[in-house]
């Protein structure tokens, strides 16, 4: 609230004082709430401004003009930080000296009281005439409703835009769906946002005007069901957004979620985004319906009249061309063929569905409408052809993505699959997904279907593409519910035991390969023989890499790489290679290239750390118009053994900016004759093979990297305070302000090696966290054989192989203790 409206005594109900004690208590009167409110708030501001346009159109001597409400105060729907969108209206015959002193008198006791005011001063031919310019303001009028003064003059231009806004239709209602379209571009699709904009993103409130707009032109219509309510929730929201944060504002931040959920006496943030989601996903289904059918009325105006005169005034018949059978595309949409029969026929959803995705074509609305009312449910096991359509739906790719929508927004998804409603536009927190869980399940498939050439069984890496995220609906291991799931649905929709064993054990196992190949060892014999155990058939392994590929891609940019794809890829053959009968090969000394050699001997000799910094491009895109991607730069050092090596090179290249994606420990094997040569007190080298990228901007030079991390080993470089006023930058960005992260969780991996203890650190991502893990296992007197780094979004995931200081894997109770340690330093 602005101080302006905390006002407890007015002296009179009519005036500046008493409108805002009234408007206060209206907002603060836990009853009022939704369309109550609003259009209590907007009658109150009305009588408010009538009361003050009568008083100073007397004192102005002006006649023939009028207040008039557009926009949102136009339809009577004022939230508590709306914009009050007033035109001053007169017929042009008073003195502009008094009409602007009549404004003058209106406007400035709004701004007094602090509220926002968008407002002008305009004859009907003016306003008609910017209508006419700018789009914007056309569909403001469209809107526009009467306060106070000359009703005439505020009726006749009604009526005068809305038949302008009609006769303009075939021209303007293209410009309004590009508006939409570049809308939709900048603010992105509110059904999948986790901060998203109420009013200006795909199937928000703004969407929700321009279909009002369509409906003004008679031209074409909105879907009217659920269409309403959709609005009213959305503009519920932006309600208890206004009130909880005293703003002005359309945007729903994370760290405001909670709040606003509490205000609508939702359980939590995630019911609130699913609630949002539904809304924005009618809003948006409705209008590609009604934007599909302006198009189509308007291809059909512009050729009639040639029609006409090839047949002399005759009314041509549609064209039907058959798809499948009861199903024909007529007039660039999926309709039934008039011998259908949806009430006998169980497949023909599934039936119209893929045929429509394969033609890549739409299901016109009505089509859709009637399978829901009238079609038979599939008997259960699904018959053959049900399943072979659902397979030939889900490997259509992106066509599959509209016509999933269309089914699903009619109810038959989850009269098909019942646990769908479980997963059914719920929000994913992890920054990493694009996708509600549905979508990303629907994107998976279509990821997938561009990998079936890749399979034996095609059928089997869709339908597990589909379903490999069903546990996200339940609580636990989303892995393990989604077993159980999978087999229940599997079984439904017919496929036999055999398969259905495959279908359990790919969503089971859906994470395994990506996250073996950037958290594990892969020299480590066990590692590839945990994960042969578990896939169990070379089949399994061949789909089992399409879906984790499938997978990557539909989660979003952050998850996939041409290097996570080289890792897994890796992994497989090794995996495959044991699933032959061959045994995993074990950690044979790798032997050092010449230049790790050259860099070893150097720092042996000298007594210092030595690097190099080498970039390792991609050798072979897949594609070969797709530029290389790094893999990254192959950071090379080579230090004289001694404590704090880890910390030290991590804290670096924290300072620097660097982002480490793997890291290597071992000892350098040096040639005999120079470790001969050296003095016997010499300890000897260690070898550290990292992959680092920069955060933003160039690469640091390897002179200033060796520099620092010299200074930061002889103890001279204060790496802990540096790191810390990093971390306080970081924290004052206003995206990270209120975001609640969960506290990081270190575990020891089960059979992760025979070779050393395997510890797993989960933790939220920030500046120096590798330099405080490196710290906590050097003060714990362990030495770190290898490390796996990986980020996603804003978690950290890194896997650790760690020994005793004989070289052996650290004794139960000695690894509970590094662990607790570990935890303690993160927190």
């Amino acid at each position: 609230m602005t101080s302006a409206e905390v006002i407890t005594e007015p002296s009179d109900d009519s005036g500046p004082s008493g409108y805002a004690a009234a408007r206060l208590r209206l907002l603060q009167e836990k009853s009022q709430s939704g369309p109550a409110r609003r259009s209590g708030l907007a009658r109150l501001t009305d009588d408010w401004l009538e009361a003050l346009f009568t008083t100073a159109a007397l004192e102005a001597g002006v006649r023939g003009a009028a207040l008039v409400a557009v926009g949102g105060y136009g339809r009577g729907e004022l939230s508590p930080r709306s914009d009050l969108d007033l035109l001053l209206l007169h017929d042009g015959r008073a003195d502009q000296s008094a009409v602007a002193a009549l404004a003058d008198r209106v406007w400035y006791p709004v701004w007094d009281l602090g509220l926002a005011l968008d407002h002008s001063v305009r004859t009907p031919a003016e306003a008609r005439k910017t209508a006419g310019e700018d789009l914007k303001v056309h569909l403001g009028l469209l809107d526009a409703r009467h306060i106070a003064g000359d009703l005439g003059v505020t009726a006749g231009l009604r009526t005068a835009v809305l038949a302008d806004w009609r006769n303009l239709a075939p021209k303007r209602l293209p410009e309004l769906h590009e508006l939409c379209q570049e809308r939709a571009v900048r603010q992105g699709e509110l059904q999948y946002l986790l901060e998203p904009d109420l009013k200006e993103a795909r199937g928000g409130l703004r969407d929700a005007t321009a279909l009002r707009a369509v409906a003004a032109s008679w031209l074409a219509d909105a879907p009217r069901e659920g269409l309403d309510a959709a609005r009213r929730r959305l503009l519920d929201v932006r309600d208890a957004l206004h009130l909880t944060t005293g703003r002005a504002t359309d945007r729903l931040a994370l760290q405001e979620q909670d709040q606003v959920a509490g205000e609508l006496g939702l359980l939590d943030a995630d019911t609130l985004l699913r609630e949002v989601y539904e809304a924005a996903r009618t809003i948006a289904y409705a209008g590609d319906v009604t934007w599909r059918e302006v198009s189509r009325v308007l291809r059909a105006r512009s050729v009639r009249p040639r029609l006409r005169a090839m047949l002399g005034g005759g009314k041509a018949a549609p064209e039907r061309t058959p798809l499948a059978e009861g199903v024909v595309e007529q007039d660039g949409e999926v309709v039934l063929a008039r011998t259908a029969r949806p009430e006998r026929d169980a497949v023909l959803p599934l039936r119209a569905a893929a045929a429509a995705a394969q033609s890549g074509l739409p299901v016109s609305l009505h089509a859709v409408r009637r399978l829901a009312a009238v079609a038979r449910p599939l008997p259960v096991p699904w018959p053959a052809e049900a399943r072979e359509e659902l397979v030939t739906l889900l490997g259509a790719g992106e066509a599959t993505i509209g016509v999933w929508e269309a089914l699903e927004a009619e109810g038959l998804i989850t009269r098909l699959l019942p646990d769908w409603e479980r997963v059914r536009c719920r929000p994913q927190r992890n920054p990493v997904h694009t996708w509600t869980v549905d979508r990303h399940l629907v994107e998976t498939a279509v990821r997938a279907s561009a990998l079936t050439r890749r399979v034996h069984r095609p059928d089997l890496l869709l339908t597990a593409a589909l379903l490999h995220d069903f546990g996200k609906g339940w609580p636990g291991d989303h892995s393990v519910a989604g077993e159980i799931i999978a087999r229940d649905i599997a079984a439904r929709i017919g496929f036999d035991r055999a398969d259905v064993a495959v279908i359990a054990t790919l969503v089971r196992h859906h994470l395994l390969l990506i996250e073996t190949a950037t958290r594990r060892d892969l020299d480590d014999p066990a590692t590839v023989r945990a994960v042969a155990d578990a896939v169990g058939s070379t089949g399994t392994l061949e789909l089992l890499h399409a879906l984790t590929e499938a997978d990557a891609l539909a989660t979003g940019p952050a998850a996939w790489s041409t290097w996570r794809a080289s890792l897994v890829t890796d992994l497989v053959k090794r995996v495959a290679a044991v699933l032959a009968g061959a045994e995993p090969a074990g950690p044979e000394p790798a032997a050092p290239s010449a230049e790790q050699e050259r860099l070893a001997i150097e720092a042996f000799r000298t007594g210092g750390p030595v690097l190099s910094l080498r970039a390792q491009p991609e050798a072979h895109a897949e594609d070969a118009g797709e530029e290389p991607e790094p893999l990254g730069v192959e950071l090379l050092i080579a230090v004289p053994d001694q404590p704090g090596v880890l910390p030290a090179v991590a804290g670096v290249l924290a300072m620097h900016r660097l982002t480490v994606r793997t890291a290597e420990l071992r000892a350098a094997e040096l040639p005999d004759p120079v470790a001969a040569d050296g003095p016997a007190s010499r300890a000897g080298v260690l070898l550290l093979d990292w992959r680092v990228a920069a955060e933003y901007g160039a690469l640091p030079q390897a002179a200033r990297l060796r520099a620092d991390l010299v200074r930061a080993l002889d103890g001279s470089l204060d790496i802990p305070s540096r790191l810390a006023e990093r971390e306080r930058a970081y924290e004052k960005n206003p995206r990270r302000r209120g975001a609640q992260a969960p506290p990081p969780r270190v575990t020891v991996a089960a059979a992760g090696s025979r070779l050393a203890t395997v510890i797993e650190v989960r933790a939220q991502d920030a500046p120096g966290l590798l330099h405080r893990i490196g710290h906590a296992l050097e003060a714990a007197k362990v030495r770190v054989r290898s490390a796996h780094v990986s980020t996603l979004g804003a978690n950290a995931v890194d896997a650790f192989y760690v020994t005793g200081p004989g070289g052996a894997p650290l004794p139960e109770t000695e690894a509970a203790e590094v662990v607790r340690a570990l935890e303690g330093a993160l927190r």
